[in-house]
Parts: structure tokens; sequence; C-alpha cells
């Protein structure tokens, strides 16, 4: 049975990161279609696009009654973002930081993180008048982004020819399919996770924070390490930044808006990595204005540190 339980957890991590995929390529095709720059994309499109596999593991956590692995899962993914995402980025290849990064988006993202852990800390409650107060901080978030994008077209013309040759008939199918992947391969997860965890008599915690989290971020590991590879340093980051803004602010404020989120297992350490997690990042980027590979290699470790804690404490 627990064979079963792994395999069917592994094939609901493969769906729903080959459906988040499609689903980020169908509609990148609609935005380029309507000649929307790359930047607005990557800030929107793909940062969501990212985020659709921990969207959809918390939200069936949440109608199963597993909000502590609903609450994990973001909680780790954002940690792996921050620290293993843009790390893993910065050990292949040296990279420079914007002045808006470090101004906007990293405090962005801290904020994020300190408002998750105060409303889900005040009372042990999420409930829907909080999340709905995220839904809102995600909507000022999103016109933001476009504001900043709109000082800056020069890339609105790129690979529109690509996406015009790809039909309607085509994106559709790639919307439909991704989001079917999206919706199955997340049941799949979480139901397994969870049994798993009962089996193993390990905390929905530890899972949703570890196995889950981990696997739901490999589609913000994959995109950042690309464009690291290809030398799209902002896209990098600003995957790995947005995401997280992306994974409180949308994911926990729809979740916790559909059914209150009932948060009880979430550790102080837990809690305090996520926090300092974007202050060690702010620090390391803003010491001479790009990431290095040791720097790189300093958030991998404090992620490793993390984890053995969780696993050994």
């Amino acid at each position: 049975m627990i064979l079963l339980n792994c395999f069917l957890l592994v094939v609901g991590i493969a769906l729903v990161l080959w459906g988040a995929d499609r689903f980020t390529d169908g509609a990148c095709a609609i935005a380029r279609r309507w000649n929307v720059s790359e930047m607005v994309i990557g800030l929107t499109i793909v940062a969501l696009g990212t985020s659709l596999p921990e969207f959809m593991v918390s939200f069936f956590s949440v109608l199963k009654g597993s909000a502590d692995m609903s609450v994990g899962n973001i909680v780790g993914s954002n940690i792996f973002n921050t620290l293993v995402i843009v790390g893993a980025s910065a050990l292949v290849m040296k990279m420079p930081v914007e002045r808006s990064l470090l101004v906007y988006d990293i405090p962005i993202s801290m904020l994020a993180a300190c408002s998750l852990h105060f409303v889900a800390t005040s009372d042990g409650n999420i409930r829907r008048a909080e999340g709905l107060a995220l839904l809102i901080f995600f909507c000022a978030f999103i016109y933001y982004m476009f504001l900043r994008a709109r000082k800056n077209k020069s890339d609105a013309e790129q690979k529109i020819s690509k996406a015009e040759q790809m039909s309607i008939l085509k994106i559709f199918m790639l919307l439909v399919i991704g989001c079917a992947c999206l919706v199955y391969g997340g049941q799949l997860m979480v139901n397994n996770a969870a049994e798993l965890a009962r089996e193993w008599g390990i905390s929905e915690r530890i899972i949703g924070l570890t196995i889950l989290a981990v696997g739901t971020s490999l589609p913000e590991l994959a995109t950042s390490m690309m464009a690291a590879r290809k030398g799209s340093d902002g896209l990098a980051l600003g995957n790995a930044i947005g995401s997280n803004v992306f994974n409180i602010a949308f994911v926990i404020g729809t979740c916790s808006i559909i059914k209150p989120i009932a948060v009880s297992d979430i550790s102080i350490a837990d809690w305090f990595t996520l926090v300092f997690s974007n202050v060690l990042l702010w620090v390391l980027a803003f010491s001479g204005r790009r990431l290095t590979k040791w720097e790189g290699a300093v958030l991998v470790a404090a992620y490793i540190a993390y984890l053995l804690y969780i696993l050994i404490m």
C-alpha cells in the first residue's frame, strides 16, 4: 500500500508539473497575441503559472481538512523559492540585482511573509476577512506591476510571430488539458501525501514543508535555472520572488475565502525561516548589488540547515 501511495504521489507531482507547463504555454500565447510585453508576462502569467501547483495542492488540502498541509506547503515552497531557487540560479551564473528588486520586490515579498505570519498566528485561524485582505494585497501588487511594466515596453514585440503561428484551438487545448492535469494531479498529491503521513506517523506539517513544497516548487526551479543559464537574471529572480507573493496573497487568500483555515502545527522555526530567508536574500543582494556563486551557496546551505532541523527535531 505504501509503495502504491509513493507511486501515485510521484504521478501526481508529474501531472501537476506537466499541467502547469502546458497551462503557462497557453496563457503566454494568448498574452503575446494581445502584444503584452514580456515583462508583464513574466511578472504575472509566468509567476501565476508556476504557482498553480501550490494553489491546487493547498485548495484540495483545505477542502479535505488538512489545513496544516496547505499552509505548510506554502511556507515550505516560499522558503525553497527564496533559498534554493535563487541560490541555485546564482550558482549557475553570477547575477546582477536591479535596484527595483532591492527597493520594491524583495521588501514586498517580506511584507507578504510577515502578513501571513500575523494573520495565521493572531488567533490560529486564517478567516475569510483576512483572506479577502490578502487578495486585496494581491490585486494591489498586480496593479503596481502593470504600472511598472508600462514604463518599459521594449520586449513587447518579442516572440509574437511564434504566438501567431499557434492556432486558437491549440491554445484552448493547452489551457484545458493543463487545467485538467493540475486538478487531477493535485488531488493525487494531497490524497497520497496525507495517506503516507498517516502510515509513517509523520505530521502533515512535515509532509507539506518538505515533499509537497519541493514538488510544487519544481516549475519555479526549472524556470529560474533556465533563465539564469540564458543570462535572463531578472526573470530568474523575479520569477522566484513573484511566486512568493502569489503563493501567499493569491493562494492562501483564495483558499481561506473558500474555507477558513485553522493553523495549528506550523512552528516558530518555520515562521522565522520564512521571514529570515527574505532578509538574508536582501542582505546578500544589497552587498555589491549582485548575487555571486558563494552567496548562492550560502542560500542553499541555509535551506539544507533548515531541512535538517525540521527532520531531526
